[in-house]
């Protein structure tokens, strides 16, 4: 979910509870060069934010402030307790600015009521209007007046949720904000990040994450309880499958106890509750100089940083904005050293060629030292490890290309003379699991995992290129239009895309995969029933990707109705699923068409 690295709690990563690792310096080495001072920081409706200021000893010169905004705590509280690491990596301590980490409203220690994914207010009227836009301007006007020793300017970075405060500080900027990083920002929470992918709920991932994080609040306090502290999950397919339909999560476990839960489930379409939460629609006439980031491979929010990136390329087509996409996880860019993941080899340091970019951005445009030059679109190409940059993203030089299923599961790169149709049966009874290991939460491997224990299932239908003669690169967006048909009146439609790797074992390592909930295949505000067998257009659109097929590889798609617990199970009847029954789940015959008049394809964009 939103916070980083998977929901691993206080893990390797999660040294530090603003999600910051702990081996760059220790606190005494901080505490040498830095004083530490705490400030409750006024609103312009009377609350007051809590914050932790770092400001260098050295005052003979004057700095920038470098913000973090975060939901997760800005720990270790009390001014004689230091952190053991200031900035998004490790040379920003040495590069000595003031560092400001705050308490969003409504967390830990600040004042006021928290809201999930503040919703923006362009216009406001009173003092009472307030958002992060307004939050993150009176914190500024406050700091600029009370700090001694800053040069006027200021910049903002956070991963996943502070990812989303960093984003939803453009709006409206402070003048003084020169330079913001929204990475694996959360942005747009029914179509493609955290909560919902296109219309279908991330089941385990939610579950786990509110029992972490949304514990009711009376009052500030330094640490939220679970929200169940005796729940245990050892086997999370078991353990989701044996709960049964989804209403009973909250009745077994949670007890009305999670008002974000209860605001998931009770809004089922993207409604007015979502609509109010997409930042994307807020991200015009941006000033400040802007780097998004974003993974491969992050589970959580590859679409937020690749839509952030979209949303403001086309609101604000005048503004320096650039995009950083890697070989990551959620937030591994952050790490030390990231040079493999799954069944991936990237041949070099990935993460510190971006903390590389990362501190000439902000010492370019918060110093004025050095440069920063980097492309317009920064892209890590898997399967070939190698860095590119493009004028654009999606590249101008990637055309697109069709792919079609056919007979005898074939995928051709021509259109072909199929006739036929393949079929399974979906049982909800029986769902695909996402990954064939045991684990008590999410596996951020799936991303990258070998899918042949999926291909072996007859719920799963697979179609396979030849050998591939040349390397094909994809760039960008893929998107399948499929004909399917089903005998219920719901369905859901998970594609992946797959490298079948020439070894010994044929490893189909994934690509890229992503599941649309079918009943809303025309709109996501509007859904519609299937109406049974009939055959019906469903276009299923995945993130983009950066990938090269090699010579000698083999391309696979494969297509399936369930991706267990990941996604909540469809009980393949049109009903709305959190108060569903457990007699409203049923076994259904899904079939996917490839006939003349019925052409199933993938479009994809191959780069030149």
């Amino acid at each position: 979910m939103k916070k980083i690295f998977a929901l691993l709690l206080f893990g390797s990563f999660l040294m530090s509870a603003c999600g910051q690792r702990g081996d760059i310096m220790t606190a005494a080495a901080i505490k040498e060069n830095y004083i530490k001072i705490e400030r409750m920081i006024p609103m312009r409706d009377g609350v007051k934010l809590f914050t932790a200021i770092y400001i260098p000893k050295d005052s003979s010169v004057t700095y920038p402030f470098l913000i973090q905004r975060t939901p997760y705590s800005c720990a270790p509280y009390g001014e004689e307790n230091y952190s053991s690491r200031l900035g998004p990596n490790s040379s920003f301590a040495k590069e000595q600015y003031i560092f400001v980490n705050q308490d969003v409203r409504g967390r830990y220690m600040s004042e006021g009521e928290f809201q999930e994914m503040t919703p923006a207010i362009d216009n406001k009227k009173s003092k009472k209007d307030v958002d992060e836009s307004s939050d993150t301007y009176d914190t500024m006007e406050w700091l600029l007046k009370n700090i001694r020793h800053n040069n006027g300017k200021a910049g903002l970075y956070g991963i996943s949720y502070p990812g989303f405060y960093a984003s939803a500080a453009l709006p409206n900027a402070h003048p003084s904000i020169k330079a913001v990083s929204p990475q694996a920002p959360v942005t747009d929470e029914f179509e493609g990040d955290d909560a919902n992918h296109r219309g279908a709920f991330y089941l385990m991932d939610n579950f786990s994450f509110m029992n972490f994080f949304d514990h009711p609040r009376q009052a500030p306090w330094k640490k939220y309880p679970a929200v169940n502290k005796d729940l245990k999950i050892d086997d999370v397919y078991d353990f989701y499958l044996k709960a049964g339909p989804l209403k009973n999560l909250n009745t077994r476990y949670y007890h009305d106890s999670s008002k974000i839960w209860n605001e998931y489930l009770a809004h089922t379409t993207k409604d007015a509750y979502w609509e109010a939460r997409d930042i994307r629609k807020h991200l015009k006439n941006i000033k400040p100089a802007v780097l998004v980031v974003g993974g491969w491979f992050d589970a959580e929010d590859m679409f937020g940083a690749l839509k952030t990136y979209e949303a403001i390329e086309k609101q604000s087509p005048n503004n320096n904005n650039r995009l950083i996409m890697g070989p990551w996880t959620h937030g591994s860019w952050s790490r030390g050293t990231w040079d493999k993941f799954a069944g991936y080899s990237f041949g070099s340091n990935t993460s510190s060629y971006f903390q590389d970019m990362e501190t000439k951005f902000f010492n370019y445009y918060l110093k004025g030292k050095g440069d920063f030059n980097a492309p317009e679109a920064t892209v890590f190409i898997t399967g070939s490890n190698e860095w590119k940059g493009f004028t654009q993203w999606p590249p101008k030089e990637s055309v697109k290309t069709n792919w079609y299923l056919g007979d005898g599961h074939t995928l051709t790169f021509s259109k072909n003379n199929s006739k036929n149709f393949d079929e399974y049966i979906s049982d909800p009874a029986n769902p695909v699991p996402y990954i064939d290991k045991k684990a008590g939460d999410r596996l951020s491997e799936y991303m990258a995992y070998d899918q042949t224990f999926a291909s072996k299932r007859n719920d799963v239908v697979t179609y396979v290129s030849e050998t591939l003669g040349n390397n094909v690169t994809l760039t960008g967006e893929i998107v399948a239009n499929l004909f399917a048909s089903t005998s219920g009146t719901d369905a859901d439609f998970i594609l992946k895309v797959i490298d079948v790797l020439p070894d010994e074992k044929q490893t189909q390592q994934l690509v890229r995969a992503e599941v649309l909930r079918g009943k809303f295949r025309n709109s996501f505000t509007r859904p519609e029933p299937f109406v049974p067998n009939k055959i019906t257009p469903v276009k299923l659109v995945l993130n983009d990707v950066a990938h090269t097929f090699l010579k000698g590889h083999k391309v696979m798609v494969q297509i399936q109705s369930s991706w267990f617990p990941l996604v909540d199970r469809n009980p393949q009847k049109f009903v709305n699923i959190p108060f569903a029954d457990e007699t409203d789940f049923q076994k259904a015959t899904i079939r996917i068409y490839h006939d003349a008049l019925h052409p199933s394809s993938i479009d994809v964009r191959q780069l030149k």
